[in-house]
């Protein structure tokens, strides 16, 4: 890793997380310092020492809340340079059965960060947005310049209220913030180290992590929610991309905002292609060779029928676009699966 002593510290709250935690090796990678926020919640302490085995050395670490002022204190304690911030409770689920906690740790979270950023004089903030703003589109794919739509779950609105928030702070700040806001369409994979992957905690609320522990036979097999979705073969369709391809987006964006004084922009980051429950089923046997055991059940409250990107203004700005295929993301998360079941 090119990282230095001196290399410019870029806080990372939830880095020990699965997006998180392949940012930090992007960020070391493009010569900066990332510094890790993460109370551990949703992560564990295990990353870490992944993390270490591919840079070969111990990322810096901090176990706080990152909307704790006084945890917070030992951060901000040597100069930021920038921050990505992804903490932040996740699974749409979840939030239709608990939206009191997604919008205490969500929305409260970014900001009490957002605030500590500005009274630290921090330029650039990347902020973990979600294809999820833009609700049941009308449109597809779906552009930055789609209409936000009412929320099909509290996460969603969560995300919706946070850029909101991001951008009246950007106002008040007389433009000294720079944002970027990238809104993530479904990242898959694992690095192909096999060194950190996804870790969700409990039953996974996502599909390619409960698709790999049923087949290692951790888990009954897939239940597909729904199969009578408008859509060419009945499921859900979804736009997935590498997490390494979307850890280096967040690289290409703070670039951006260095290059950028003041900015504020929203990104789409996604392939530009749909793919279905179905297909990414029969792409992880074909990756694999491996059957995927499943079951069809009911739809799943919160759900959108369809959505994939149009990442045309990435790639023009950012210079960012996807590298790595369906397969290689399956294949890739089949291999941290096997790692994790060994």
């Amino acid at each position: 890793m090119s990282s230095t002593p001196h290399s410019p510290r870029i806080l990372v709250t939830g880095g020990a997380g699965f997006i998180g935690s392949h940012t930090v090796l992007a960020l070391a990678e493009a010569g900066y310092a990332p510094v890790i926020v993460d109370d551990l919640r949703n992560s564990r302490s295990e990353v870490l020492d992944g993390l270490e085995r591919i840079m070969g050395h111990r990322v810096e670490f901090h176990g706080v809340d990152c909307g704790d002022r006084s945890g917070m204190a030992a951060v901000f304690a040597q100069p930021v340079h920038g921050a990505i911030h992804f903490a932040a409770d996740k699974a749409v689920g979840e939030s239709v059965a608990s939206p009191e906690q997604y919008f205490s740790n969500n929305i409260g979270a970014t900001a009490n960060l957002t605030a500590m950023l500005r009274e630290a004089g921090v330029q650039h903030l990347v902020f973990s947005s979600s294809c999820t703003v833009y609700g049941e589109t009308e449109t597809l794919p779906v552009a930055e310049s789609a209409p936000v739509q009412p929320a099909a779950s509290p996460y969603g609105y969560t995300k919706q209220a946070c850029e909101h928030l991001l951008r009246y702070s950007h106002s008040a700040a007389d433009g000294a913030l720079g944002v970027a806001l990238l809104r993530y369409f479904n990242p898959i994979g694992a690095h192909p180290s096999a060194e950190i992957g996804e870790l969700p905690i409990g039953t996974p609320a996502n599909l390619v992590p409960f698709l790999t522990q049923s087949v290692a036979g951790l888990r009954p097999a897939l239940t597909v929610f729904g199969d009578d979705y408008p859509t060419p073969d009945g499921t859900c369709i979804r736009d997935y991309l590498h997490v390494c391809d979307l850890a280096e987006a967040h690289v290409a964006a703070l670039q951006w905002l260095e290059k950028s004084a003041g900015a504020l922009e929203a990104f789409n980051l996604g392939t530009g292609q749909g793919s279905s429950v179905k297909e990414v089923i029969a792409a992880f046997e074909a990756a694999t060779g491996m059957p995927v055991p499943h079951q069809f059940g009911d739809r799943r409250p919160g759900d959108v029928t369809a959505i994939y990107a149009d990442a045309a203004k990435a790639a023009e700005l950012l210079g960012w676009r996807t590298q790595r295929s369906l397969q290689t993301c399956l294949a890739d998360a089949w291999r941290w699966q096997q790692k994790l079941s060994a």
